[in-house]
């Protein structure tokens, strides 16, 4: 089949389009004919270096943690899935940008959902899910979200507000009208942070989350005033601060991707899909992901 891999540390031109023998599907998993697959600013700091220390990488090295499409294969031990379904889950690792792909968490597509925003749904379904949790948002609350404009940013923007949380976020000037459709109150992410928070919630911020590893994080602690509240999913230095960071999954990330796939199909969540690649064109959509200034999602579409 052919897959996308990587043979060294590079720039986006170190991505290769190669042959290899496809995968199959092990116990408690699937095997999908790939549709599409999102695009995460993980891959490209993966494939450049910037996380060998933390996740060194293994060559050859495929790319991709996410993926969408038809499943053609089932493992000893699944139910409630079958060949023919229509699903999106979370790849073997780094393995999703491919013919096919081998799945360990995953639900089922809702009918109405394109494959495109099924292929780029995982990472910020789980994310978002995950870090709301942690730092325990509850109705009634409010919550500063640096860099929210992002996939995992328009996540948790709207599962935030579904949860009925006052959600203020930062972006770009150009990206204020998104955040308001989203349903967050915009604000800009130049010095003067904690100030600009204040006039805009005089009554206080209860918690905080740093999605883009800007170096915001003590002005995120003296907005929130505890650093228990204050969680990045970006910025490994967090916990000098006071502040907590998380890099792990969930361990049960297919109710996470069943419980925003039921919200969407209820009308209550959306993923703006900024643009979609073909595949021979991956090193243009990590490039394009690197510069930090994606609405939403990219995708690459394989079948």
């Amino acid at each position: 089949m052919k897959a996308v891999q990587y043979d060294t540390y590079g720039d986006s031109d170190v991505l290769k389009i190669v042959q290899i023998d496809a995968p199959h599907a092990g116990p408690g998993q699937i095997r999908i004919v790939v549709h599409a697959a999102g695009v995460n600013p993980l891959d490209w700091k993966l494939r450049a270096g910037k996380m060998r220390d933390f996740f060194p990488v293994d060559f050859p090295s495929g790319v991709g943690a996410e993926a969408a499409g038809i499943v053609d294969e089932v493992g000893d031990g699944v139910s409630g899935t079958a060949v023919g379904d229509a699903v999106f889950g979370l790849a073997v690792r780094r393995t999703a940008m491919a013919e096919k792909a081998v799945l360990t968490s995953w639900t089922h597509k809702p009918d109405g959902m394109p494959f495109e925003v099924a292929g780029a749904l995982s990472i910020v379904a789980e994310s978002a899910t995950r870090i709301l949790d942690l730092i325990a948002i509850k109705a009634g609350e409010t919550l500063v979200v640096a860099g929210a404009a992002g996939g995992v940013g328009s996540a948790v923007v709207q599962l935030a507000r579904h949860r009925g949380v006052t959600v203020i976020g930062t972006a770009s000037e150009a990206k204020h009208e998104y955040l308001r459709k989203l349903g967050a109150i915009p604000t800009t992410y130049e010095p003067g942070l904690p100030a600009r928070v204040r006039e805009i919630a005089p009554q206080g911020v209860d918690a905080a989350l740093d999605l883009a590893g800007a170096g915001v994080i003590p002005d995120l602690i003296e907005i929130v005033r505890d650093p228990a509240r204050v969680l990045s999913i970006a910025d490994i230095t967090a916990p000098k601060h006071g502040a907590r960071v998380t890099t792990s999954q969930s361990e049960r990330p297919e109710v996470a991707l069943s419980d925003v796939a039921r919200l969407y199909t209820e009308g209550a969540f959306d993923l703006h899909i900024e643009r979609v690649f073909p595949i021979e064109q991956i090193a243009q959509a990590q490039e394009i992901s690197a510069t930090g200034r994606v609405a939403g999602k990219l995708v690459v579409r394989v079948a």
